[in-house]
Protein backbone atom coordinates (compact mmCIF):
# COMPACT_ATOMS: atom_id res chain seq x y z
CA UNK A 1 0.00 0.00 0.00
CA UNK A 2 1.23 3.55 -0.91
CA UNK A 3 1.08 6.09 2.39
CA UNK A 4 0.60 9.74 1.49
CA UNK A 5 0.77 12.32 4.41
CA UNK A 6 -1.25 15.07 4.48
CA UNK A 7 -2.63 17.79 7.41
CA UNK A 8 -5.40 15.71 8.52
CA UNK A 9 -3.10 12.33 8.64
CA UNK A 10 -2.86 9.44 6.29
CA UNK A 11 -4.07 8.83 2.80
CA UNK A 12 -4.09 5.26 1.60
CA UNK A 13 -4.59 4.12 -1.85
CA UNK A 14 -4.24 0.95 -4.33
CA UNK A 15 -0.54 -0.01 -4.90
CA UNK A 16 0.17 -0.10 -8.61
CA UNK A 17 3.31 -1.77 -9.83
CA UNK A 18 5.09 -0.03 -12.41
CA UNK A 19 4.35 -1.28 -15.91
CA UNK A 20 6.92 -2.76 -17.88
CA UNK A 21 7.16 -3.22 -21.62
CA UNK A 22 6.89 -6.81 -23.08
CA UNK A 23 10.45 -6.70 -24.53
CA UNK A 24 11.63 -6.11 -20.30
CA UNK A 25 9.88 -8.85 -19.25
CA UNK A 26 10.88 -11.12 -21.78
CA UNK A 27 14.77 -9.60 -21.29
CA UNK A 28 14.36 -10.73 -17.42
CA UNK A 29 13.64 -14.38 -17.97
CA UNK A 30 16.06 -14.60 -20.75
CA UNK A 31 18.70 -13.42 -18.63
CA UNK A 32 18.34 -15.86 -16.15
CA UNK A 33 18.73 -18.76 -19.08
CA UNK A 34 21.54 -17.78 -20.96
CA UNK A 35 23.37 -17.59 -17.31
CA UNK A 36 21.94 -21.42 -16.95
CA UNK A 37 22.79 -22.50 -20.63
CA UNK A 38 26.34 -20.73 -20.31
CA UNK A 39 26.15 -18.14 -23.19
CA UNK A 40 23.90 -20.62 -25.57
CA UNK A 41 21.29 -18.53 -27.12
CA UNK A 42 19.67 -21.11 -29.50
CA UNK A 43 19.25 -23.57 -25.86
CA UNK A 44 18.14 -20.03 -24.11
CA UNK A 45 15.69 -19.92 -27.05
CA UNK A 46 14.51 -23.29 -26.89
CA UNK A 47 13.60 -22.85 -22.84
CA UNK A 48 11.80 -19.65 -23.58
CA UNK A 49 10.08 -21.37 -26.29
CA UNK A 50 8.69 -24.03 -23.62
CA UNK A 51 7.80 -21.33 -21.11
CA UNK A 52 6.17 -19.60 -23.58
CA UNK A 53 3.97 -22.08 -24.27
CA UNK A 54 2.98 -23.10 -20.64
CA UNK A 55 2.79 -19.16 -19.05
CA UNK A 56 1.78 -17.42 -22.24
CA UNK A 57 4.87 -14.76 -22.13
CA UNK A 58 3.96 -12.88 -25.22
CA UNK A 59 0.98 -11.74 -26.85
CA UNK A 60 -0.44 -11.51 -30.18
CA UNK A 61 1.36 -7.83 -31.10
CA UNK A 62 4.76 -8.90 -29.31
CA UNK A 63 6.05 -12.54 -30.29
CA UNK A 64 9.74 -14.33 -29.58
CA UNK A 65 10.53 -12.79 -33.43
CA UNK A 66 9.73 -9.13 -32.36
CA UNK A 67 11.55 -9.49 -28.97
CA UNK A 68 14.51 -11.53 -31.03
CA UNK A 69 14.99 -8.36 -33.23
CA UNK A 70 14.92 -5.75 -30.32
CA UNK A 71 17.54 -7.89 -28.89
CA UNK A 72 19.61 -7.23 -32.01
CA UNK A 73 18.63 -3.29 -32.44
CA UNK A 74 19.10 -3.05 -28.72
CA UNK A 75 23.22 -4.04 -29.16
CA UNK A 76 22.19 -7.35 -27.09
CA UNK A 77 22.90 -9.78 -30.08
CA UNK A 78 25.22 -9.82 -32.93
CA UNK A 79 25.03 -12.44 -36.15
CA UNK A 80 28.58 -14.68 -36.43
CA UNK A 81 29.27 -17.81 -38.18
CA UNK A 82 29.56 -20.85 -36.72
CA UNK A 83 32.06 -23.59 -36.42
CA UNK A 84 29.98 -25.47 -38.80
CA UNK A 85 29.88 -22.54 -41.39
CA UNK A 86 26.50 -21.74 -40.69
CA UNK A 87 25.62 -18.34 -39.63
CA UNK A 88 23.99 -18.27 -36.14
CA UNK A 89 23.62 -15.05 -32.94
CA UNK A 90 25.76 -14.91 -29.59
CA UNK A 91 25.43 -12.82 -27.00
CA UNK A 92 27.57 -9.83 -26.91
CA UNK A 93 29.01 -7.82 -24.43
CA UNK A 94 26.31 -5.49 -23.47
CA UNK A 95 24.57 -8.37 -22.29
CA UNK A 96 27.25 -9.48 -20.46
CA UNK A 97 27.46 -6.74 -18.62
CA UNK A 98 23.56 -6.80 -18.07
CA UNK A 99 23.58 -10.94 -17.02
CA UNK A 100 26.87 -9.33 -13.89
CA UNK A 101 24.49 -6.22 -13.13
CA UNK A 102 21.18 -8.44 -13.04
CA UNK A 103 23.56 -11.00 -10.47
CA UNK A 104 24.31 -8.18 -8.36
CA UNK A 105 20.48 -6.90 -7.88
CA UNK A 106 19.36 -10.75 -7.20
CA UNK A 107 21.82 -11.21 -4.09
CA UNK A 108 23.21 -8.08 -3.04
CA UNK A 109 20.02 -6.58 -3.03
CA UNK A 110 18.60 -9.44 -0.92
CA UNK A 111 21.22 -8.42 1.45
CA UNK A 112 20.71 -4.64 1.47
CA UNK A 113 17.49 -5.05 2.76
CA UNK A 114 18.04 -7.92 4.89
CA UNK A 115 20.91 -6.97 6.63
CA UNK A 116 21.07 -3.10 6.49
CA UNK A 117 23.09 -1.86 9.30
CA UNK A 118 24.75 -5.15 10.50
CA UNK A 119 27.94 -4.96 8.93
CA UNK A 120 30.22 -4.82 11.67
CA UNK A 121 33.97 -3.28 12.63
CA UNK A 122 35.90 -2.76 15.19
CA UNK A 123 36.88 0.58 14.10
CA UNK A 124 34.18 3.53 14.34
CA UNK A 125 34.67 6.85 14.46
CA UNK A 126 36.74 9.27 11.97
CA UNK A 127 36.59 6.40 9.41
CA UNK A 128 37.35 6.45 5.55
CA UNK A 129 33.35 6.18 4.73
CA UNK A 130 29.92 6.80 6.28
CA UNK A 131 27.81 3.79 7.20
CA UNK A 132 24.74 5.39 7.30
CA UNK A 133 24.39 5.18 11.00
CA UNK A 134 23.59 7.85 13.14
CA UNK A 135 25.00 8.57 16.95
CA UNK A 136 25.34 10.92 19.55
CA UNK A 137 28.31 13.62 19.60
CA UNK A 138 31.18 12.53 21.49
CA UNK A 139 34.39 14.79 23.09
CA UNK A 140 36.21 15.06 19.89
CA UNK A 141 34.13 13.96 17.17
CA UNK A 142 34.98 17.02 14.21
CA UNK A 143 32.47 19.12 13.06
CA UNK A 144 32.19 18.04 9.69
CA UNK A 145 30.94 14.53 11.00
CA UNK A 146 27.75 16.46 12.49
CA UNK A 147 24.63 15.67 10.88
CA UNK A 148 23.48 19.42 11.00
CA UNK A 149 20.03 18.24 9.67
CA UNK A 150 19.53 15.41 12.25
CA UNK A 151 20.49 17.62 15.19
CA UNK A 152 18.58 20.43 14.63
CA UNK A 153 15.58 17.93 14.09
CA UNK A 154 16.51 16.93 17.49
CA UNK A 155 16.56 20.35 18.90
CA UNK A 156 12.86 21.28 18.09
CA UNK A 157 11.73 17.77 19.45
CA UNK A 158 13.34 18.17 23.00
CA UNK A 159 12.57 22.10 23.07
CA UNK A 160 10.09 23.27 21.02
CA UNK A 161 10.46 26.08 18.23
CA UNK A 162 9.08 28.60 20.46
CA UNK A 163 12.13 28.09 22.65
CA UNK A 164 14.61 26.95 20.34
CA UNK A 165 18.12 26.27 21.37
CA UNK A 166 21.03 23.57 20.67
CA UNK A 167 22.56 21.79 22.93
CA UNK A 168 25.58 19.15 22.94
CA UNK A 169 22.72 16.15 23.73
CA UNK A 170 20.90 17.01 20.77
CA UNK A 171 23.92 16.30 18.27
CA UNK A 172 24.34 13.69 16.56
CA UNK A 173 26.85 12.18 14.26
CA UNK A 174 27.73 10.49 11.07
CA UNK A 175 29.36 7.02 11.99
CA UNK A 176 32.15 6.23 9.89
CA UNK A 177 34.15 3.11 9.43
CA UNK A 178 38.08 2.25 8.33
CA UNK A 179 37.66 0.72 4.97
CA UNK A 180 41.10 -0.89 3.84
CA UNK A 181 41.82 -1.96 -0.27
CA UNK A 182 41.27 -5.78 -0.29
CA UNK A 183 42.40 -8.16 -3.22
CA UNK A 184 40.33 -11.13 -3.36
CA UNK A 185 40.96 -13.81 -5.52
CA UNK A 186 37.53 -16.17 -5.52
CA UNK A 187 37.82 -20.08 -6.32
CA UNK A 188 35.44 -22.21 -8.25
CA UNK A 189 35.32 -25.97 -8.56
CA UNK A 190 34.01 -26.97 -11.79
CA UNK A 191 34.83 -30.60 -11.48
CA UNK A 192 31.93 -32.89 -12.34
CA UNK A 193 30.56 -33.17 -8.88
CA UNK A 194 29.11 -30.11 -9.36
CA UNK A 195 26.85 -31.57 -11.47
CA UNK A 196 26.11 -34.79 -10.22
CA UNK A 197 22.68 -36.03 -8.98
CA UNK A 198 20.79 -33.64 -10.29
CA UNK A 199 22.08 -30.59 -8.38
CA UNK A 200 23.07 -27.65 -10.91
CA UNK A 201 25.70 -25.94 -8.19
CA UNK A 202 27.93 -24.39 -10.75
CA UNK A 203 24.98 -21.68 -11.64
CA UNK A 204 24.87 -20.05 -8.18
CA UNK A 205 28.47 -20.29 -8.07
CA UNK A 206 28.51 -18.39 -11.54
CA UNK A 207 26.13 -15.73 -10.44
CA UNK A 208 27.86 -15.59 -6.76
CA UNK A 209 31.26 -14.23 -9.53
CA UNK A 210 29.81 -12.60 -11.76
CA UNK A 211 27.37 -10.80 -8.73
CA UNK A 212 30.81 -10.13 -6.41
CA UNK A 213 32.52 -8.94 -10.19
CA UNK A 214 30.16 -6.16 -10.26
CA UNK A 215 30.52 -4.89 -7.10
CA UNK A 216 34.29 -4.67 -6.76
CA UNK A 217 34.46 -3.19 -10.46
CA UNK A 218 31.88 -0.71 -9.74
CA UNK A 219 31.61 0.41 -6.19
CA UNK A 220 34.77 -0.58 -5.17
CA UNK A 221 37.32 0.28 -8.19
CA UNK A 222 40.56 0.42 -5.97
CA UNK A 223 40.01 -3.56 -4.98
CA UNK A 224 40.90 -6.31 -7.10
CA UNK A 225 39.28 -9.62 -8.17
CA UNK A 226 40.29 -12.17 -9.44
CA UNK A 227 38.40 -15.53 -10.71
CA UNK A 228 40.27 -19.07 -11.20
CA UNK A 229 38.75 -22.15 -11.23
CA UNK A 230 40.19 -25.82 -10.66
CA UNK A 231 39.70 -28.90 -11.73
CA UNK A 232 41.95 -31.41 -12.71
CA UNK A 233 44.58 -28.20 -13.38
CA UNK A 234 43.80 -24.36 -12.45
CA UNK A 235 43.03 -21.34 -14.52
CA UNK A 236 42.47 -18.13 -14.19
CA UNK A 237 39.12 -16.82 -15.78
CA UNK A 238 38.10 -13.14 -17.61
CA UNK A 239 35.15 -11.47 -15.97
CA UNK A 240 33.36 -11.18 -19.26
CA UNK A 241 33.89 -15.12 -19.37
CA UNK A 242 31.53 -15.54 -16.47
CA UNK A 243 28.14 -16.65 -17.93
CA UNK A 244 30.14 -19.28 -20.55
CA UNK A 245 31.47 -21.40 -17.43
CA UNK A 246 30.78 -24.87 -17.34
CA UNK A 247 31.77 -27.76 -15.58
CA UNK A 248 33.75 -30.37 -16.91
CA UNK A 249 34.80 -33.94 -17.01
CA UNK A 250 37.51 -33.48 -13.64
CA UNK A 251 38.31 -34.55 -10.08
CA UNK A 252 39.57 -31.58 -8.16
CA UNK A 253 42.78 -30.24 -7.38
CA UNK A 254 42.29 -28.19 -4.89
CA UNK A 255 46.53 -27.73 -4.51
CA UNK A 256 46.56 -26.06 -8.05
CA UNK A 257 43.66 -23.61 -7.08
CA UNK A 258 45.61 -22.91 -3.83
CA UNK A 259 48.78 -22.35 -5.84
CA UNK A 260 47.46 -20.27 -8.38
CA UNK A 261 45.73 -18.11 -5.90
CA UNK A 262 48.96 -16.98 -3.94
CA UNK A 263 50.99 -16.64 -6.74
CA UNK A 264 48.07 -13.85 -7.63
CA UNK A 265 48.06 -12.14 -4.55
CA UNK A 266 51.97 -12.24 -4.31
CA UNK A 267 51.79 -9.69 -7.17
CA UNK A 268 48.94 -7.52 -5.46
CA UNK A 269 49.86 -4.36 -3.50
CA UNK A 270 47.24 -4.23 -1.15
CA UNK A 271 47.97 -5.08 2.59
CA UNK A 272 44.41 -6.91 2.76
CA UNK A 273 44.44 -9.95 0.98
CA UNK A 274 42.15 -13.21 0.59
CA UNK A 275 40.67 -16.06 -0.94
CA UNK A 276 37.18 -17.10 -0.84
CA UNK A 277 36.71 -20.67 -2.08
CA UNK A 278 33.46 -22.45 -3.47
CA UNK A 279 33.60 -25.91 -3.85
CA UNK A 280 31.41 -29.15 -2.74
CA UNK A 281 33.88 -32.12 -2.57
CA UNK A 282 37.03 -33.40 -1.72
CA UNK A 283 40.50 -33.14 -2.68
CA UNK A 284 41.01 -35.88 -5.15
CA UNK A 285 43.39 -34.67 -7.63
CA UNK A 286 47.40 -33.48 -7.53
CA UNK A 287 49.83 -32.67 -10.50
CA UNK A 288 53.11 -34.80 -10.33
CA UNK A 289 56.37 -33.23 -11.27
CA UNK A 290 56.67 -35.47 -14.14
CA UNK A 291 53.25 -33.53 -15.52
CA UNK A 292 51.16 -37.02 -14.55
CA UNK A 293 48.24 -36.65 -12.56
CA UNK A 294 47.39 -38.43 -9.00
CA UNK A 295 43.58 -39.20 -8.67
CA UNK A 296 41.80 -40.85 -5.98
CA UNK A 297 38.03 -40.62 -5.94
CA UNK A 298 37.45 -43.26 -3.03
CA UNK A 299 38.06 -41.67 0.03
CA UNK A 300 40.57 -38.46 1.59
CA UNK A 301 43.81 -39.44 0.70
CA UNK A 302 46.05 -38.76 3.23
CA UNK A 303 48.28 -37.97 0.54
CA UNK A 304 46.35 -35.34 -1.11
CA UNK A 305 44.89 -33.62 2.12
CA UNK A 306 48.60 -33.34 3.08
CA UNK A 307 49.45 -31.20 0.75
CA UNK A 308 46.12 -29.30 1.21
CA UNK A 309 46.90 -28.62 4.56
CA UNK A 310 50.68 -27.40 3.57
CA UNK A 311 49.01 -24.90 1.22
CA UNK A 312 46.93 -23.66 3.63
CA UNK A 313 49.83 -23.06 6.44
CA UNK A 314 51.45 -21.33 3.66
CA UNK A 315 48.94 -19.07 2.76
CA UNK A 316 48.65 -18.38 6.55
CA UNK A 317 52.16 -17.18 6.57
CA UNK A 318 51.83 -14.62 3.61
CA UNK A 319 48.72 -13.22 6.03
CA UNK A 320 45.86 -14.32 3.74
CA UNK A 321 43.34 -15.99 5.43
CA UNK A 322 40.77 -18.43 3.24
CA UNK A 323 36.93 -18.96 3.76
CA UNK A 324 36.12 -22.09 2.46
CA UNK A 325 32.02 -22.33 1.51
CA UNK A 326 31.15 -25.86 1.36
CA UNK A 327 27.88 -26.26 -0.33
CA UNK A 328 27.30 -29.73 0.64
CA UNK A 329 26.76 -31.04 3.87
CA UNK A 330 28.68 -34.62 4.19
CA UNK A 331 29.66 -34.69 7.97
CA UNK A 332 32.30 -37.37 6.11
CA UNK A 333 34.35 -34.13 4.43
CA UNK A 334 33.56 -31.79 7.43
CA UNK A 335 36.93 -33.53 9.03
CA UNK A 336 38.73 -32.17 5.77
CA UNK A 337 37.59 -28.87 5.84
CA UNK A 338 38.16 -28.61 9.68
CA UNK A 339 41.82 -29.13 9.30
CA UNK A 340 42.09 -27.45 6.62
CA UNK A 341 40.80 -23.80 7.91
CA UNK A 342 42.88 -24.81 11.38
CA UNK A 343 45.90 -25.46 9.19
CA UNK A 344 45.18 -21.67 7.57
CA UNK A 345 43.58 -20.14 10.66
CA UNK A 346 40.45 -18.97 8.27
CA UNK A 347 36.70 -19.93 8.13
CA UNK A 348 34.62 -22.50 7.21
CA UNK A 349 31.31 -22.02 6.51
CA UNK A 350 29.02 -24.79 5.37
CA UNK A 351 26.52 -23.24 3.10
CA UNK A 352 23.67 -24.77 1.24
CA UNK A 353 22.70 -23.28 -2.52
CA UNK A 354 20.47 -21.09 -0.26
CA UNK A 355 22.14 -18.00 0.37
CA UNK A 356 25.14 -18.64 -0.21
CA UNK A 357 25.37 -14.86 -2.50
CA UNK A 358 24.30 -13.22 0.72
CA UNK A 359 27.22 -14.81 2.71
CA UNK A 360 29.87 -14.20 0.60
CA UNK A 361 28.87 -10.68 0.62
CA UNK A 362 28.47 -10.09 4.32
CA UNK A 363 32.31 -11.77 4.19
CA UNK A 364 33.33 -9.48 1.79
CA UNK A 365 32.04 -6.61 3.33
CA UNK A 366 33.18 -7.34 6.83
CA UNK A 367 36.53 -7.92 5.70
CA UNK A 368 37.04 -4.78 3.96
CA UNK A 369 36.43 -3.18 7.21
CA UNK A 370 39.63 -4.52 8.79
CA UNK A 371 43.08 -5.17 8.58
CA UNK A 372 43.32 -8.76 7.92
CA UNK A 373 47.29 -8.86 8.81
Amino acid sequence: MEKKMNSTGFRFSQFEAKSTSPFDRLFEVFKELITYTSGDFDEAMDWLKQLDKEYKLTTDDYSLEDFIEDLKKKGYLREEVKPDGKNGLQITDKTEQAIRKRALEQIFGKLKKSRTGQHKTKHTGIGDEETGVLRDYQFGDTLDKISMTDSIKNAQVNHGIGDFQLTEDDLVVKETSHNSQMSTVLMIDISHSMILYGEDRITPAKKVAMALAELVTTRYPKDSIDIIVFGNDAWPVKIKDLPYLQVGPYHTNTVAGLQLAMDILRRKRNANKQIFMITDGKPSCLKMTDGSYYKNSAGLDPFITEKCYNMAAQAKKLNIPITTFMITSDPYLRRFVEEFTASNRGKAIYAGLEGLGEMIFEDYENNRKKRMR
